[in-house]
Parts: structure tokens; C-alpha cells; sequence
């Protein structure tokens, strides 16, 4: 039985997270706790003893400064940083064609994805963005593991900045010049997960939504959802 009494938060904003959180994270040594939001989050640490860790494993909104310099937060971001710090990481590297990532464990600082790196995990790139992002959740858990059991010292990130930039939803209407069937299915996968908004076209008043891609010998096959444009 174990003896491990810390407190540990982890916080996470999509449905797959608190799945993660049941099926992995509580199971683990210490007193686990979850928050889906900011109200959440903010009553735990009104309460209760002082959390050892914050994890953030998908937060959309900004954490507050009080939080991240009264706490040890690690927040999990899925480049190589200093390599694609910024938003919208896995939608920014299927687009630039990489295949391959690391997920990295990072101290939360002021600047975005600035700060000093824990552990970093290779990360395939490869189905839908569900897919990657479940498949990230895990390898988190991993890493949490990890660094409950080993505190390590996380280290300042080397090399030149390079930032992405937070994709809009009108950012998901697939564009007229992609140069393959390869390009289509990256981009209708990329964009495939529960939270986001799918790949479109609009043509003869209709919104189609495209999920669930396949290819196979430079043809793409995918569902479709068709609805009038301004329906919800």
C-alpha cells in the first residue's frame, strides 16, 4: 500500500482527459484530483493542502501568474520546443508535413511554451487528430509517473524560438490549391477530434464537414455531414 500522501491537480479541458485521468492518473501513488475548468481548479486550490504538481495536460485558457509562480505547474506541449511554442501545435505540424513530434514536459512560465523542459517523448504524428491526442494523453501519464517518482530538475530549452500561431475555425475550410490527395487527407485528419472544427467546404448553399479520412492509392475517402449554411 502506499505511503505517498502528496496532492497532485491535474487539470484538463477535453473529454479525453478526464478519461485519461480515471483510467491512469488516479490510480497512481498520492491524492489525485481533477479539474475540467478554471472555476474548478480554483476551488481545489482554495482548499485542501498544497498540491506537489500541477499537471496541465490540454488547458484553453491562460492561467493566472499568481497560480503558476505559488505552484510547480507542468503543462505538456507537443513539439520539440523551442520549436513550435505557440498554439495549435498538432495542427501546425501536420501542415508543415512532419510525421514525427516529441511531447514535452515543461515548467509553466509567463511566456507561452517558454519554460525550462522536464522530459521530452517521441510522439508519432500518424491518424486522426483523436487518435493523436489519445495517444499523447498516455505518454503523459507516462511522464507524470515519471516525474512524481523522480522530481527531476527541469532544464532551460536551447536554440532559437520558433512560434505557431493559434488556428481560427475559418482556418478549417479545405483550401483550393492542396496539391495532393496526400495534402487532403493530412488536413481532414488533422482537424478530426471532438472540440474542434472539422474540415469544410461550402458549395451550393451547404456547409460539408468532412471526418473520418482514409486513403488509399491516391484516393480519399471520408464521411461527410451536409447541413444548409446557418443551420446548427
Amino acid at each position: 500500500m502506499s505511503t505517498d500522501l502528496s496532492r497532485y491537480i491535474v487539470a484538463g479541458s477535453r473529454p479525453w482527459n478526464r478519461q485519461l485521468f480515471d483510467r491512469e492518473l488516479k490510480k497512481l501513488p498520492g491524492i489525485w484530483e481533477f479539474a475540467a475548468d478554471s472555476n474548478a481548479l480554483s476551488e481545489l486550490l482554495s482548499s485542501g493542502d498544497v498540491p506537489r504538481y500541477l499537471f496541465f495536460l490540454h488547458w484553453s485558457v491562460r492561467v493566472p501568474e499568481e497560480v503558476f509562480t505559488r505552484y510547480e505547474c507542468v503543462c505538456f506541449h507537443m513539439t520539440d520546443v523551442p520549436y513550435g511554442r505557440g498554439g495549435s501545435p498538432l495542427q501546425n505540424l501536420i501542415i508543415r508535413g512532419h510525421r514525427e513530434t516529441k511531447l514535452t514536459a515543461l515548467r509553466m512560465v509567463s511566456e507561452m511554451d517558454a519554460g525550462p523542459v522536464y522530459l521530452k517523448e517521441p510522439l508519432s504524428l500518424e491518424g486522426s487528430a483523436k487518435d493523436i491526442y489519445s495517444r499523447a494523453g498516455y505518454i503523459s501519464a507516462r511522464m507524470i509517473q515519471t516525474i512524481i517518482q523522480t522530481h527531476p530538475q527541469p532544464v532551460p530549452q536551447v536554440g532559437e524560438p520558433v512560434c505557431f500561431k493559434r488556428r481560427t475555425p475559418d482556418q478549417s475550410l479545405v483550401p483550393s490549391d492542396l496539391p495532393s490527395a496526400a495534402a487532403l487527407y493530412d488536413f481532414i485528419r488533422m482537424l478530426d477530434a471532438e472540440g474542434y472544427p472539422s474540415a469544410f467546404i461550402e458549395h451550393g448553399g451547404f456547409l460539408w464537414e468532412f471526418t473520418e479520412a482514409a486513403q488509399d492509392d491516391g484516393v480519399v475517402n471520408a464521411r461527410v455531414r451536409i447541413r444548409r449554411l446557418g443551420a446548427s
